[in-house]
């Protein structure tokens, strides 16, 4: 029963290592990548660029041409307005044509009522009334046709408009655009005019409401004055000053009068007192009593005298005192006359108080009463106000609006008239191109971007170094890339028949390899992760390069197909054999009796028989250890052609046995998962693994994928004839 078989390493067995990446500046844009991604998928570019140009002229052929015809409108700046205007104009003439201004102008030409007034202008609508349609639905269709063809924009920073349309039709389109032109420059003012028009008529009607309704604002008004006795507004100011006169003078002559009765007490009590007069304060500023006390101080100084020379019977004496009585008789007459004077006038002022009083009393009863008449007197005179300022308000729009109509002048005039135009607007052909050749191009860089991303097969050494942490060991090329022409005879050949062409030192390169990867390694194992890799092929070339060239063996090389499956080695040397490696291994047959020698080459093979069994058992037991050993001691070196690893589990085993494993994987072909779930599959620590090669490199366009030694094959391909 065969037993497990974990093989360490061979003796000098190199374990695979990654080799330090250098240094890589990651901030620095590499041309050489840039190009050779170019270079790699310029197919996909230059298809995706073909098919948009196509796809672009065939548009451009297919579309139907169009003319575009465009007038231009210059805005005037410096119109003299002739009539007066109205404070809307007034505010826009001080704004003066602003940016924002001449920006409204041009929606206003591509408005919908500027579209349908051109319409309407031209009778488009005749054009549309087919197929059935309604009045409005040929309209509404007309109008769209205009809206979709018509187009206005600002020249630069000047006050020209353009105003563009663009139809199937190149006189059409003149047409149209002229009309545009007409309508802004000439048809603003005539619809302008129109509604002033329109606004007169109906101002003018509000205007005559307004007169009747003032005049009959104003005949009320003037009836409830009359009613009332109210001549004016200002009624209640005068009786309100006139109430103010009456406090002034009632309140002097309340005053007047305390003084009178004061004085008239005063006078009275002295004379009550026992008093003379004399002290009685209105007798001593009279002039009369003041005479008369000069004359009664002289009759008394006169008696005085008299007295002293005279008896008190004397005649003089007597006289004197008689004259001095007459004159106190006086004195006290005037003094009654003045007392008299003060009751009078003491009365005086008490009659006119009371008088100025009832004339106080009257006024403000007359100011109540006219305060509640001039609540309603005021409500009437403003309800007059209101009125009289309705109408005249009405009445100088009025004025203005019929000095307007007629003279007003255009804001803008046509400087350019649309002309039919020679050539078509549309198709751009140049444009087209161009615009298809930019969404080619684009195209084809995100699908060759889209490629490359999904790409995962090897290209150059370095991936797999990169990639992988596994040693590279050469590339094989393609043989048609190196012979220059399409191959002759098959590859396995061309080593022989081209010993000194590039291809049959690629193998020459192998071993080389090989023997720096592994120390003088003795049973070398070829393999693959998946069918058609090209495996068998360089187990062939690689020992014929390594047996000789025919002219004298260098090395004793045994070649050995252990691929039970495909069996490509035994199907290259062809003829049927009853004995092969399954006979030797079971001992049906000697070792000597199975080889095949190459003729060319002296190369031994030991090929299958031709039976179709299979005994992997066998391939992977003790038997093959011991035919191993015994040809490793026979031959300088052993090579065997196992089966692909992934699909075939005792490749894996007689991988183990080997001293260096090769694997190939096919240029750009073999996926990197496969590579992985080879090295997965793979006993740890039991197999001696001496690298990767890539197969069926096509040397032509290698520097398109990165810098290794089939870059350079140009500069060297001398060498080789």
């Amino acid at each position: 029963m065969n037993q497990p078989i974990v093989l360490a390493p061979p003796p000098g067995a190199l374990v695979p290592v990654s080799r330090p990446a250098l240094a890589i500046d990651t901030d620095r844009i590499d041309p050489g990548a840039l190009i050779g991604f170019l270079r790699r998928r310029w197919p996909i570019i230059l298809g995706a660029l073909l098919t948009s140009l196509a796809a672009g002229f065939a548009f451009t052929t297919t579309q139907t041409p169009t003319y575009l015809s465009t007038a231009e409108v210059t805005l005037d700046p410096k119109v003299e307005p002739i009539a007066p205007l109205t404070e809307e104009d007034r505010l826009a003439a001080q704004g003066g044509m602003g940016e924002t201004w001449i920006d409204t102008q041009v929606e206003v030409i591509t408005s919908s009522a500027n579209i349908a007034a051109v319409v309407d202008r031209l009778a488009l609508t005749r054009r549309f009334a087919t197929d059935g349609r309604s009045g409005a639905e040929a309209r509404q269709a007309a109008i769209d046709y205009v809206a979709d063809g018509v187009s206005a924009f600002r020249s630069g920073a000047t006050y020209t408009l353009s105003i563009s349309f663009e139809s199937e039709d190149a006189r059409e389109a003149a047409r149209i655009a002229n009309a545009f032109a007409a309508q802004y420059t000439q048809g603003s003012v005539t619809e302008k005019d129109a509604a002033d028009t329109r606004a007169l008529r109906e101002i003018g009607a509000r205007m005559n409401k307004a007169s009747a309704q003032a005049s009959a604002d104003a005949a009320t008004l003037s009836r409830y004055r009359l009613a009332h006795d109210l001549p004016s507004t200002s009624d209640r100011s005068l009786t309100e000053q006139e109430i103010s006169t009456y406090n002034q003078e009632v309140t002097s002559a309340r005053a007047q009068a305390a003084e009178d009765a004061a004085r008239l007490a005063t006078a009275r009590q002295q004379l009550g007192s026992g008093s003379s007069g004399e002290d009685v304060g209105e007798s001593l500023g009279s002039p009369v009593i003041a005479s008369l006390r000069q004359q009664q101080a002289a009759y008394a100084a006169e008696i005085a005298s008299l007295s002293g020379k005279y008896g008190p019977r004397h005649p003089d004496l007597a006289r004197a005192r008689n004259q001095l009585a007459s004159v106190d008789a006086r004195i006290a007459e005037e003094i009654g006359r003045v007392v008299s004077n003060l009751s009078a006038r003491a009365a005086v002022s008490e009659r006119r108080l009371a008088s100025l009083s009832g004339s106080l009393h009257a006024s403000e009863g007359a100011l109540r009463r006219d305060n509640m008449a001039m609540v309603d007197l005021q409500d009437l005179d403003q309800r007059a106000q209101a009125s009289r300022q309705l109408y005249e308000s009405y009445l100088g729009r009025y004025k203005e609006l019929a000095a307007r109509i007629g003279i007003r002048q255009p804001e803008a005039r046509v400087l350019h008239p649309a002309q039919p135009s020679d050539r078509p607007a549309r198709p751009d052909v140049l444009l087209n191109m161009v615009l298809a050749g930019a969404i080619g191009l684009g195209l084809g860089l995100a699908c060759a971007i889209a490629a490359e991303l999904m790409f995962s097969g090897f290209a150059t050494g370095e991936e797999i170094e990169r990639r992988l942490g596994l040693r590279y060991l050469c590339s094989i090329p393609e043989l048609a890339s190196v012979t220059g022409r399409r191959a002759l005879a098959a590859p396995v050949e061309a080593i022989v028949d081209q010993p000194r062409s590039a291809f049959a030192e690629a193998f020459r390169n192998l071993r080389a390899s090989i023997a720096f990867a592994v120390e003088n390694p003795r049973i070398i194992a070829v393999t693959s992760a998946l069918p058609a890799e090209g495996k068998t092929t360089v187990a062939l070339c690689l020992a014929r390069s390594m047996a000789g060239d025919g002219n004298g063996a260098t090395d004793a090389i045994l070649l050995i197909d252990c691929d039970v499956r495909r069996r490509g080695v035994s199907r290259w040397v062809g003829g049927t054999r009853d004995i092969g490696l399954l006979e030797v291994l079971r001992g049906d047959a000697r070792l000597e009796d199975a080889i095949v020698t190459d003729p060319r080459t002296r190369l031994s093979i030991l090929p299958l028989s031709a039976g179709r069994e299979e005994d992997h058992a066998l391939l992977t037991g003790p038997a093959m250890d011991a035919l191993l050993a015994t040809t490793a001691q026979s031959f300088d070196a052993v090579i065997m052609d196992t089966a692909p690893v992934l699909p075939m589990a005792d490749a894996r085993l007689l991988l183990g046995k080997a001293d260096a494993a090769v694997i190939a994987a096919r240029w750009r072909r073999t996926p990197e998962a496969a590579i992985r779930s080879l090295l997965r599959l793979l006993p740890e620590g039991a197999v001696g693994l001496a690298g990767v090669i890539l197969t069926r490199v096509d040397v032509r366009k290698q520097a398109a994928f990165g810098l290794d030694e089939n870059a350079f094959y140009k500069a060297y391909k001398d060498y080789y004839a």
